[in-house]
């Protein structure tokens, strides 16, 4: 490596030639230090990566020379070493009001889950075995009985998430025969995963019936023939129809679909099992009311209204049920260890229903009151502008939040805020400084995501329990800001 007086004579650019190889670099103490921390494999890997790119750049004339001192090229060195052993998925703060989030990871998990899964993944444990009689196990009981218990199913099983559940039992239901669905229920579930397609993957022929807006009883009965193998009730959580329309409720299809010796099977997708009337929310339907309509099987997600993990259930009669687990298709589908025990300890929970506002954090979130998150709002503003004065104005706001993935479309969470606005900027430069001030958040050690509408950036603290971790980020905002 070229000397600082000889880089200097060379110009404020570096040439190829003044950078060290990789043998030198490696052997700098620094260096040293880094192999005695993470090997020499992962350093001297980076190495070569770093010197390439300095090496290109140098080629090109872009490179300044003080890059290439050792000092620098050593803490570059570092830099990136940190950066690729930095993790992907991070901790953010959820401030976009929607409280299940599908791009954050929807429900948060309680305190019992957690300390289940620490228990499952530190552990040998009983995932596939029985401690009573010591012989094989199945993991289905792991959360069979907890599902049957609450909604009075005969038997359910579980795979990885409810798109799966919807697939597996259509493919083990009906596989090669014809399903029966209006068209108003249609749904696309998200990133273009329609039912259509869930149809023609799991092999079934789709018959739809009835209009977009208005699908009646005789429609079903003239669909139903030989070749028939299940008739499915979608419930449209992600979307509303208003205005002229009408639908068969489950009871009644459930009557049509037997009288032909044909089963019913509903997908509820959100997976509510409490009434949400109770604590003050809009309701949604609950597989024990599908159950008790007639329903042979009810499919929901685990980690939406249920406040799990990523999971698909299925709760019917033991008949369907026992179809749906011995198909082929479900050892593919089925959970692994940690999803299942999360959902067990989850599940517990709603064991004891005069708890579960406290202990189950979907639903704390949901129906926490909104004079609470103003009173934060309030708390925060203060500190909030002196971080941003005097480039931006922040003001306390009332706020609309949401539910979220596709649970009650139409519905709305009054919330409290912080609404931050460009102060003295033009028009046409509000939009840019919003982005900038957007991306500032979203670089933050623990990344804020907050949403832009109206020509403000709003900051919805429904989803802030704790303020202190948001507090304690704002000096770094300044500096960076500046």
């Amino acid at each position: 490596m070229a000397t600082p007086e000889e880089s200097v004579v060379h110009g404020s650019t570096a040439r190829p030639q003044d950078l060290p190889s990789v043998d030198r670099l490696l052997r700098a103490p620094a260096a040293q230090g880094l192999v005695a921390e993470h090997g020499h494999t992962l350093v001297a890997g980076e190495a070569r990566a770093l010197l390439d790119a300095l090496r290109s750049r140098a080629l090109a004339g872009t490179l300044p020379a003080a890059e290439v001192q050792p000092a620098a090229v050593e803490s570059a060195l570092r830099t990136r070493i940190e950066a690729r052993l930095a993790p992907r998925m991070r901790a953010v703060l959820n401030l976009t009001g929607t409280v299940i989030h599908t791009n954050l990871g929807r429900a948060l998990l309680a305190d019992a889950a957690l300390q289940r899964l620490l228990e499952a993944m530190t552990s040998p444990n009983n995932l596939e075995y029985d401690l009573a009689t010591g012989s094989r196990g199945d993991r289905d009981s792991l959360v069979e009985d907890l599902l049957r218990t609450i909604t009075g199913a005969e038997a359910a099983t579980g795979v990885n998430n409810n798109a799966a559940a919807v697939l597996l039992t259509i493919a083990a239901l009906a596989r090669e025969r014809e399903v029966i669905v209006s068209r108003g229920e249609l749904v696309e579930i998200g990133g273009a995963f329609r039912m259509p397609d869930v149809m023609a993957s799991a092999g079934a022929h789709m018959v739809e019936v009835g209009t977009t807006n208005r699908t009646h009883p005789q429609d079903y009965e003239r669909a139903i023939n030989e070749r028939t193998g299940l008739v499915m009730k979608v419930h449209t959580s992600n979307y509303a129809v208003q205005g002229f329309t009408a639908a068969v409720d489950e009871a009644t299809l459930a009557g049509i679909a037997h009288a032909r010796g044909v089963p019913l099977a509903t997908d509820l997708g959100s997976g509510s099992l409490v009434d949400l009337a109770h604590y003050g929310l809009p309701r949604e339907p609950l597989p024990q009311e599908m159950l008790a309509a007639g329903c042979d099987v009810v499919t929901f997600s685990g980690d939406k209204l249920l406040g799990g993990p990523q999971a698909g259930l299925i709760v019917g009669s033991k008949d369907a049920v026992g179809r749906i687990r011995k198909y082929p298709m479900k050892r593919a589908l089925r959970m692994s260890k940690l999803p299942l025990a999360a959902l067990e300890a989850t599940l517990s929970l709603y064991l004891r229903p005069e708890r579960l506002v406290r202990d189950l954090p979907t639903l704390r979130l949901l129906t926490r009151p909104a004079e609470a998150i103003r009173a934060m709002a309030e708390a925060l503003r203060a500190p909030v502008q002196a971080a941003l004065a005097p480039r931006f104005t922040v003001e306390v706001v009332p706020l609309l939040g949401q539910i979220g993935s596709g649970s009650l479309p139409i519905e709305r969470l009054p919330s409290a805020g912080l609404a931050l606005a460009p102060a003295g900027t033009a028009r046409k430069g509000v939009g840019t400084a919003l982005d900038a001030l957007a991306g500032a958040l979203r670089g933050l050690p623990l990344p804020v995501i907050g949403r832009i509408a109206e020509d403000r950036l709003l900051l919805d603290l429904r989803c802030l329990e704790d303020g202190a971790p948001f507090l304690a980020q704002l000096g770094t905002l300044r500096e960076r800001l500046q």
